[in-house]
């Protein structure tokens, strides 16, 4: 069952408040939208997006009778939305970049490292090329600057021409091959705590495949267009690429306020509850009124 990650921190950052217009950018499992609605009630909005259709079909149901729209959009799209629905600006803006529960429990996406069904990664089925696909044309070189750039994995050349290598004969199609090669090719670590040895090459070949970050470079820098003075942007990321991003963005652009000069962090006790949120870093900044 998927849990939204931060969920506390994000209400109280956001404050979102009766009749206020909000956007969910990364609807996933629909907790932290359903939280947002609630807080707006029945005279506001929370305009949920998300580029899974299967997450905006799962959503539609969980969120029947609430003031929810749903959008089948990519969240740099927001302005765009925005004109289509003339509405004129929000009051906050929420982006949480992590993967739902949902999707890494879809044995037909990949999200998972132990699923027999094909290498896709896509977050839209019917958009961009499947990261089987990917992989089976790329070059050893141009996988390997790939899985090092998008997952900072220093193995990557390793496992490049592993990748290269066993698709001579039998090419890799499923999560479970791929993550099986990783695996022989990165040393596991004794400490038990550590990530699985695959994490960093499927977040490589997702990022690549999604555009992850060209989408989040772009929001960012229309989220000021979005939003009404003293309106509030947060985002929660879940690796050092995206974060550097909102980080930069934030203390970068002059019509923001950057309001958490360290990002926040879950409670230990949201990681006993939520290992998944062990990696989540929220930030949050303010539209000011230049």
């Amino acid at each position: 069952m998927h849990v939204p990650v931060m969920l506390d921190e994000v209400i109280e950052w956001l404050d979102p408040q009766p009749g206020q217009i909000l956007v969910d950018g990364t609807l996933g499992g629909g907790g932290h939208t359903l939280a947002l609605a609630e807080k707006v009630g029945l005279s506001g909005l929370v305009l949920s997006l998300d580029r899974d259709p299967a997450a905006l079909e799962a959503a539609e149901r969980k969120l029947k009778g609430q003031p929810v729209k749903l959008v089948h959009s990519n969240y740099c799209e927001l302005d765009e939305v925005l004109r289509q629905l003339d509405i004129e600006a929000v009051d906050g803006i929420l982006v949480d970049l992590g993967l739902s529960s949902d999707q890494l429990a879809d044995p037909g996406r990949g999200f998972g490292f132990d699923t027999s069904g094909a290498l896709d990664l896509r977050f839209d089925p019917d958009e961009g090329q499947p990261a089987w696909q990917m992989i089976e044309e790329l070059s050893a070189d141009d996988l390997a600057d790939l899985i090092y750039k998008f997952g900072e994995e220093r193995f990557s050349r390793r496992i490049a021409r592993k990748i290269v290598e066993q698709r001579k004969t039998e090419p890799v199609r499923t999560a479970t091959q791929l993550a099986d090669l990783v695996r022989r090719c990165v040393p596991r670590s004794r400490d038990s705590r550590r990530i699985d040895p695959a994490t960093r090459t499927f977040q490589a070949l997702r990022i690549a495949v999604n555009d992850e970050l060209g989408s989040l470079e772009r929001a960012l820098a229309s989220f000021a267009d979005c939003l009404r003075e003293n309106g509030r942007v947060a985002a929660i990321s879940f690796h050092s690429l995206e974060d550097r991003i909102v980080k930069t963005a934030f203390r970068e652009n002059p019509r923001f306020e950057n309001l958490t000069k360290k990002p926040l962090r879950p409670s230990e006790a949201e990681v006993l509850r939520n290992p998944r949120a062990r990696s989540a870093r929220l930030r949050v900044a303010r539209r000011t009124a230049s």
